[in-house]
């Protein structure tokens, strides 16, 4: 586990594609485009093991082989040490069953009930990403169903949830995680649809991923979601509620006669200067200048002051505690510089400006 001071919970994350045709290599396919993603996928394998995390968890959906009939849960983790690969990828496969255990009551402190299993198979769109990765099944992962397919599907906003419980969860084991959302984008297994992936929403959803906006899937509905052929796309609304806004610092789009493979990578170490230094038209006020913004909002709502601050503005600011910056600010009232200048709220610096003209014309008519 993280030694002591090092920073815990999801500290890499990506979204992958699963096709079962980069196992199979059909004649169907563009060979030349399954191995650009391998390459892509191998790229982010590379990055992973940069970080040195503990645990890869991988986040993928059921294909209707376990969780279909009998019980079909929202999300399920795998609690076993070993599960049982399928098609070319039979075998055992190792698994982190000890940390699925105790994210269980992990998971519900912070409001998320998790199933768990110890019997099911682990599908290809686990093991399929882990391997183009470049990762054993000898290393062990923390493998997590999402329900994608069968109705009712969790929403978009229980997805984020989850995710968001997910980074404390580990965060709070003391856990470094690298995390997989493994599907998508659009593509409609046993359809009619399958040779028609909606390219152009997956252009649409892959660009502002893209531009850092990751918060916008929030909003996709389970209709929408159906409609696109985009339902996998709850393990990366999983991965967004975990990671928030931030840019990708690996990205790749290769669409295919059924399946749009679309492929990023973040790293959550690093600097986030989209929401870190991202200056808002209406900032918080700062909360070393509070007599400085009182003013300004008593010159904006109080017509009286604001006569009075036009009539003596030397003895009206006596009343404030300010400094001698912000006493030149007033007398010499500019609303633009004292917004942009000291960040105080365009309401109020706007405010303030258009009573106090007010109450120049008003006393011009008077006098």
């Amino acid at each position: 586990m993280a030694d002591i001071g090092k920073k815990s919970g999801i500290v890499a994350a990506a979204m992958v594609p699963h096709a079962p045709q980069f196992l199979s290599r059909p004649s169907t396919e563009d060979l030349d485009q399954v191995e650009r993603v391998h390459q892509c996928l191998h790229s982010i394998g590379d990055f992973f093991r940069s970080k040195n995390p503990d645990v890869i968890v991988v986040i993928t959906n059921d294909h209707g082989d376990e969780f279909v009939t009998h019980c079909v849960p929202p999300f399920c983790v795998h609690v076993a040490d070993q599960a049982e690969g399928m098609h070319k990828h039979r075998g055992k496969w190792s698994l982190h069953g000890k940390l699925g255990y105790a994210l269980v009551p992990e998971m519900m402190d912070l409001g998320i009930d998790l199933a768990f299993t110890l019997k099911a198979r682990l599908q290809t769109a686990f093991t399929i990403p882990f391997d183009f990765m470049g990762f054993e099944r000898e290393t062990p992962m923390l493998a997590i169903f999402v329900n994608s397919y069968v109705p009712p599907q969790p929403s978009a906003e229980r997805c984020f949830a989850f995710g968001k419980a997910l980074d404390r969860a580990l965060a709070n084991l003391g856990v470094r995680a690298a995390l997989v959302a493994s599907g998508g984008l659009s593509h409609y297994p046993g359809t009619k649809l399958y040779p028609n992936p909606d390219v152009t929403t997956d252009k649409g959803i892959f660009e502002r991923m893209c531009e850092g906006d990751l918060q916008h899937l929030a909003g996709l509905s389970t209709r929408h979601m159906d409609k696109t052929g985009n339902v996998e796309l709850r393990s990366v609304q999983i991965l967004a509620g975990a990671i928030g806004d931030r840019i990708p610092i690996i990205s790749q789009f290769e669409p295919s006669w059924h399946h749009t493979y679309a492929s990023m990578a973040w790293d959550i170490e690093a600097p986030n200067p989209l929401v870190d230094d991202y200056e808002y038209n209406y900032p918080p006020l700062p909360g070393d200048r509070v007599d400085f913004a009182h003013a300004i909002f008593t010159l904006r709502s109080n017509p009286k002051q604001a006569a009075e601050f036009i009539r003596d503005p030397q003895g009206w600011l006596n009343d404030f505690d300010l400094t001698e910056e912000e006493r030149q600010a007033l007398l010499n009232f500019d609303a633009e510089s004292i917004r942009d200048k000291f960040r105080i709220h365009a309401l109020l610096t706007a405010g303030a400006d258009f009573q106090m003209k007010i109450q120049r014309e008003k006393m011009s008519n008077e006098g």
